[in-house]
């Protein structure tokens, strides 16, 4: 049975006298550093990019190199992107590990696909927020908190479970709900999550528009009701409290049938095979060693798939949209 863990199964208390290094300063370093100082947590940041320094210091943080923060902390949390992670990790952070510390890592992938792999005398744990930085704090902030991924992948010291759930914590990662899950599945799910769904959605998007443009609908009319309003995303707020059948309740009866009416006009057995070759791509890891590939060669297919989908003349009358419903401050007069 799946467990999932809540605030009161986090203690504190177990991180008194312990020092947390992040590495890292950037989407998800930042508030993982300032809602852990917030709880009370003695943190150590260190940033190998020029250009994220000077945030750490200017919020308050001292700043030390890669090495010294591994040597001299209890929790490491490696915050840096996947891709750049591995050669930092085998550079300035292996050579000073010593035994009694913990790894904690925010994405399972680099441990799942084998580019980052922690010596036998260390613990290694996983606390990932199922939301973007930028939500990390503000929800730790309101109070709310975030949804997220749990997990120990090395219990050397028996002790992993508790400083897991005492970082997470301290992060507000466990007032949404932490499920506690293994590392390779943490890691298939949010790359299929990205890979699969995602693809959809912009697909979906984009095909939408193009025909309402051309049937003579106003591309203001047209970018307003698909997702610029906001309406999507409120549904989506709405399921992730209620379920989907809950959220879709909320809706007009209209809006009911014609959703359950014409769902099954849109169930192709075609999406279902895609989605299992997608998956079979994450697990065997074909996908890992492509991306490797990819940041290796400094992402030139990268860059020409983002030049292909910005070259789409809808996006200038997105931004325009955008312009006019939103002329001061990003939201709606």
């Amino acid at each position: 049975m799946t467990i999932i863990y809540h605030d009161e199964n986090g203690d504190l208390a177990f991180l008194n006298g312990k020092q947390v290094s992040i590495i890292g300063y950037g989407n998800m370093g930042r508030p993982v550093a300032l809602n852990l100082r917030e709880s009370g947590v003695n943190v150590l940041v260190s940033e190998p990019r020029p250009e994220r320094q000077e945030a750490a210091v200017a919020e308050g943080f001292t700043l030390t190199e890669v090495s010294e923060a591994t040597r001299t902390a209890d929790v490491i949390m490696p915050l840096l992107r996947d891709e750049a992670m591995p050669k930092i990790y085998l550079e300035h952070v292996t050579p000073y590990l010593r035994r009694g510390q913990t790894l904690i890592f925010s994405s399972a992938y680099n441990i799942t696909f084998g580019f980052i792999e922690a010596p036998p005398f260390v613990d290694v744990g996983l606390v990932s927020a199922k939301t973007m930085g930028k939500a990390v704090r503000e929800r730790f902030e309101t109070g709310e908190g975030f949804t997220s991924f749990v997990a120990v992948a090395q219990d050397a010291s028996h002790n992993a479970w508790p400083t897991v759930l005492a970082v997470a914590k301290a992060m507000g990662a466990l007032r949404g709900g932490a499920v506690e899950i293994r590392f390779e599945q943490e890691a298939e799910l949010d790359l299929f999550m990205q890979q699969a769904i995602l693809p959809i959605l912009h697909q979906a998007v984009i095909i939408a528009a193009q025909l309402l443009i051309q049937a003579g609908y106003p591309p203001e009319a047209v970018f307003a009701e698909l997702y610029l309003s906001g309406e999507t995303s409120d549904f989506l707020k709405q399921a992730a409290s209620q379920g989907m059948v809950g959220a879709l309740k909320l809706q007009s009866l209209t809006s009911q049938y014609g959703a359950l009416s014409r769902y099954d006009r849109f169930n192709d057995l075609k999406l279902e095979r895609l989605m299992e070759q997608t998956l079979e791509e994450i697990r065997d890891g074909r996908f890992a060693q492509e991306w490797s590939k990819e940041s290796s060669a400094d992402y030139p297919r990268l860059n020409q798939l983002l030049k292909q989908r910005e070259s789409l003349d809808m996006w200038e009358l997105e931004q325009q949209t955008l312009e006019m419903l939103r002329p001061d401050n990003g939201h709606f007069e």
